[in-house]
């Protein structure tokens, strides 16, 4: 336990300290400027942050470990552009260079691909586990070409994932006939949410592992995969979602998977109800950082 009591935690991600020789390093991205429908994702990053309160106050129930048994800190938030997306990107990229294992909290979907070129620079095409009500395979976004429905369209093309090692998990919007088409003929998994309901955590999870096989593995939680019921909170909201736990019951069996980078986006706290959204965005970074440190517990005890 916790010799601080929640409400009086230090205001960074699970309250813990900046450093600069940490191996996980967590990093707010405070930019939406890419969204299509309702924007607030820039607040993401600190509302985030202020719900990880809840979970500083011992180890996760299921792994018994902690991510306090990590090397873990938190850098603040990265600089951006104001108001140009094309030179934030370049910015966020180079920023996030600087991190062999980086945590980030968005901020819209649109700063993944940023954060997958510069991983990908360090570890080559990557396996990538993608949580979302939406493919985010268009070309564009009403013209725009880096909006947040087209980064994955863009990282499959730069050859920075591999596509035949990229799941999706939640999938449920409206989206046009040839962009689905497209992401499956490129080798794109794709689980729907309805799917998720009908054959259980469980089965998804294997689905999974096998997707990403023994790949280095990043992972993106889009808070929008998640119900609205269970996220309120978010720009693109979409009936039909996964419940919280089913989510959270998903990554708590990833465990073996060689993850290397993850971000958690979208959610943007004008539009939450009792932190409920940026509840689940932290709990999500907090699942993923349990994952990390029963891997490294597993290797020393190996």
């Amino acid at each position: 336990m916790s010799d601080t009591p929640t409400f009086a935690a230090k205001p960074t991600f699970l309250g813990v300290e900046a450093r600069a020789d940490a191996a996980v390093v967590i990093a707010g991205v405070p930019f939406d400027i890419g969204t299509t429908n309702r924007s607030g994702a820039r607040f993401g990053p600190s509302a985030i942050r202020h719900a990880s309160r809840m979970l500083i106050d011992g180890a996760h129930p299921a792994h018994r470990t902690s991510p306090g048994d990590l090397s873990l800190a938190d850098v603040g938030d990265f600089a951006i552009a104001l108001g140009d997306i094309a030179a934030s990107l370049k910015l966020i990229e180079a920023q996030a260079s600087n991190h062999a294992h980086l945590v980030t909290l968005g901020g819209d979907h649109g700063v993944t691909l940023p954060l997958l070129r510069a991983c990908a620079k360090r570890r080559g095409p990557l396996a990538l586990i993608h949580f979302d009500a939406h493919v985010d395979t268009w070309p564009d976004n009403f013209g725009q070409p880096y909006a947040h429905g087209s980064m994955f369209y863009h990282a499959i093309n730069e050859g920075i994932v591999d596509p035949r090692r990229m799941i999706q998990i939640g999938i449920r919007s409206p989206v046009q006939r040839e962009v689905y088409d497209w992401t499956l003929a490129k080798g794109v998994t794709i689980v729907a949410a309805q799917e998720v309901h009908e054959i259980g955590p469980a089965a998804v999870a294997s689905r999974i592992v096998e997707c990403v096989g023994g790949a280095a593995v990043y992972l993106t939680f889009d808070v929008d995969a998640l119900d609205p019921a269970f996220a309120p909170g978010t720009g693109t909201p979409e009936v039909g979602g996964l419940a919280t736990w089913q989510a959270q019951s998903i990554m708590r069996k990833l465990t073996g998977v060689s993850f290397v980078g993850m971000d958690v986006v979208e959610v943007a706290p004008a539009y939450d109800v009792s932190e409920i959204t940026a509840l689940a965005g932290a709990t999500m970074a907090w699942e993923y950082l349990s994952l990390l440190a029963t891997s490294a517990a597993l290797s020393r005890m190996a």
